[in-house]
């Protein structure tokens, strides 16, 4: 009988490949990759990953060398990542909502001799021809692409540095940059997750794209540890509920728009979640109030991860176990340093705000072909010449060593020469009860240098005349210099595909320049 593989996750470094092939031969007729229509056993997986390695390295795949994918989520697409890894190559997921001319960039960038794309994705494009001319369409061709039955892929024992994947930022303009994860990284990363909260009989339900570092974050630790991944292409309230509750899902890792739509769903208590053992949330701001409400509404544990695709700190936050810091994103993981910094680069006192910095274990390798952008996302610091990432966030550490998130760096607003945080102000734009949500943003102003603005989303029956009086009542518990210019109500938030709030794309919509 084969040995159980859960031992290998002990291991200071492994080879995820090898942990796919241990699976298989552990787990035989349990299910491993489910996507709504198409359910494969772990046998079925660990063979078809080898067979589609195989014919990788004998169409001439080098060590390291990219494999491109492109297209809506499912089990063909997850099969494509797993053998591009165990073939010695490196996967590289395009971003299904950029531009043509971003995933021509992306394509190129990425090195990749093979491209596998759905035919939605193909027929979308049209006449429009990405720079890679190996292409196998995912949902069609790729049963006569692999290698034949009983095919075995050249032996790959992966190297700590060698690149596992890249994962293209989102970008809003220009081609996104690449972001290299090494097999080191990943290994410490996923086993240590995997080891915390899954097991192999762990059934978790993804509902982000597998192009997204949100969606590794559970993909990777279920496969690491022998469970089965159900695969949404697409999220629908009422079917993420369905199958969730159909299936008997122990995990998912859900951004807070899928939550708030989740809690805001009129059925949402008809439905068995009773099986959810542990839900994560990362990507966007994970606001206080709906934390709660999850807790108070769905099963399980509830777990916030903060980070960076690139690396540096991560932040892991039980939130169950510390309901009295929903304002925060928790502790540094084990393992992880977080420090926050003055403009000078001089670290600061607990409570006080400041740039944060990090350094762990999960550093990514660098931005692909992009080394001076690489070094400009990392601090040194000249104490000892450490390299810690840039995590793009202001943030203040109290005194359990919590860490709470004031605002983007980017986002930072200087008005008449002082700071202003625009969560200070959503929050009490968000407090009145006639405010679903609220953003605020800095834009020039002739007076102030910059100044702020925002943007709510009314609740419904809620009129826009309400809107003066609304600001009116924000600005007087706020500071004389934070106080919101002007006020407009929009009917949705503008958001990335993973949910993130896009403020360059609010800023664009002032129609005048602020008094």
């Amino acid at each position: 009988m084969a040995t159980d593989p859960a031992a290998m996750l002990d291991a200071e470094f492994g080879s995820f490949p090898g942990l796919i092939a241990a699976w298989g031969a552990y787990r035989g007729d349990a299910p491993a990759l489910f996507d709504g229509t198409t359910e494969l056993s772990w046998r079925e997986v660990a063979d078809r990953v080898e067979r589609i390695a195989a014919r990788l390295q004998a169409d001439g795949l080098e060590r390291g060398q990219s494999v491109a994918i492109l297209g809506t989520t499912s089990v063909n697409y997850a099969l494509v990542y797993l053998a591009a890894i165990r073939s010695g190559g490196c996967a590289a997921p395009l971003t299904t909502s950029a531009s043509p001319e971003q995933l021509a960039g992306m394509a190129a960038d990425s090195g990749a001799m093979h491209l596998f794309i759905d035919r939605a994705k193909l027929t979308e494009l049209g006449d429009f021809k990405l720079p890679i001319t190996n292409q196998v369409v995912l949902d069609e061709d790729l049963d006569s692409f692999m290698a034949p039955e009983g095919a075995k892929a050249a032996p790959f024992d992966p190297a700590e540095k060698d690149p596992f994947n890249i994962i293209y930022s989102s970008g809003t303009t220009g081609i996104p940059k690449g972001i290299v994860h090494s097999h080191g990284m990943r290994w410490r990363q996923m086993t240590f997750r995997a080891a915390l909260n899954y097991g192999a009989d762990s059934r978790t339900i993804c509902s982000t794209p597998l192009y997204s570092n949100t969606t590794m974050a559970v993909f990777l630790p279920t496969m690491y540890s022998g469970g089965c991944a159900s695969l949404m292409g697409k999220f629908d309230v009422q079917k993420w509920l369905e199958r969730a509750s159909a299936e008997k899902c122990t995990h998912t890792m859900l951004v807070p728009v899928q939550y708030r739509r989740l809690m805001q769903f009129d059925r949402f208590d008809d439905y068995d979640l009773s099986a959810m053992r542990m839900k994560y949330c990362t990507s966007a701001p994970f606001p206080a109030d709906l934390k709660a409400e999850v807790l108070a509404r769905m099963p399980g544990g509830l777990i916030e991860i903060y980070g960076m695709t690139e690396g540096g700190v991560a932040c892991i936050f039980p939130i169950h176990e510390h309901p009295d810091k929903l304002h925060t994103v928790g502790q540094p993981a084990p393992g992880h340093s977080l420090k926050v910094l003055d403009e000078a680069g001089n670290e600061v006192p607990p409570g006080t705000p400041g740039e944060l910095v990090g350094k762990s274990p999960t550093m990514m390798l660098g931005y692909k072909n992009q080394p001076e952008k690489t070094r400009e996302g990392y601090w040194i610091d000249p104490a000892d010449g450490s390299v810690w990432q840039r995590m793009g966030d202001v943030g203040r550490v109290d005194e359990d060593g919590f860490v709470e998130l004031v605002g983007r760096t980017k986002d930072v607003i200087i008005s008449g020469g002082f700071n202003i945080f625009p969560i200070d102000l959503e929050g009490e734009l968000a407090k009145d009860e006639r405010v679903a949500e609220a953003a605020v943003v800095g834009v020039p102003s002739e007076k102030w240098g910059e100044t702020p603005v925002g943007f709510v989303v009314l609740q419904p029956g809620v009129e826009e005349t309400a809107l003066e009086d609304i600001r009116a009542a924000a600005n007087a518990h706020l500071g004389k210099t934070q106080r919101v210019a002007e006020l407009y109500a929009i009917d949705e938030m503008p958001r990335s595909h993973i949910g993130k709030l896009l403020k360059t794309e609010l800023r664009q919509l002032v129609p005048v320049q602020p008094r």
